[in-house]
């Protein structure tokens, strides 16, 4: 990796954390709250692309297991890795890397705005909602008890406010797209 790429993936790690200073809300039905940091995953895939995106979140789960408070509500230390949100946090990673490889794939500086924000948004929508709800689902239902059924209905009331984040991370890649490209290029 170049010192470039090294840096992007420390400031969209930033970004990530950041976005954790924002108070988690609890639904109070399901044991995971809604938090922006998902939002920061998605903008790491489509701004940075796969690779970089994802060192960008294995960054910032290096730094939660050292115990320092970079997850939403001041939460980190290896117990977070043994608490029902687990999944959701591994699911970051895949999440990041499949927005990243996805957004790679669909956008092209040479399309128009509205086709690169569509491609855009499908990347964050299939790796930043659907990839990382496999993950966090499976994983609450399995250690939780809940059941798979009752963690995969449960998890519906976040997709209205995870599209929400999606329109945002494909406005953001755009924007970016259009002033600083740094997606990287595929042939």
């Amino acid at each position: 990796m170049s010192s470039r790429d090294l840096v992007l993936a420390a400031l969209f790690a930033a970004i990530i954390v950041a976005l954790g200073l924002l108070p988690p809300i609890m639904l109070g039905f399901i044991p995971v709250p809604i938090t922006a940091q998902s939002m920061g995953v998605m903008l790491a895939g489509v701004i940075l692309g796969a690779r970089r995106g994802t060192i960008a979140v294995l960054l910032v789960l290096l730094l939660a297991a050292i115990g320092l408070p970079v997850l939403s509500g001041g939460r980190g230390g290896l117990a977070v890795f043994a608490a029902p949100t687990t999944g959701f946090l591994i699911g970051w990673v895949f999440a990041a890397f499949v927005t990243g490889y996805l957004s790679e794939r669909f956008v092209r500086s040479s399309q128009s705005a509205m086709l690169q924000t569509a491609g855009f948004f499908a990347a964050a929508v299939a790796g930043g909602v659907v990839v990382l709800y496999v993950f966090g689902i499976s994983y609450l239902a399995l250690v939780s008890g809940l059941g798979f059924t009752k963690a995969f209905l449960g998890s519906m009331a976040f997709i209205p406010g995870d599209l929400v984040k999606a329109v945002v991370a494909a406005l953001a890649g755009r924007a970016v797209m259009a002033g600083y490209p740094l997606l990287p290029a595929r042939a």
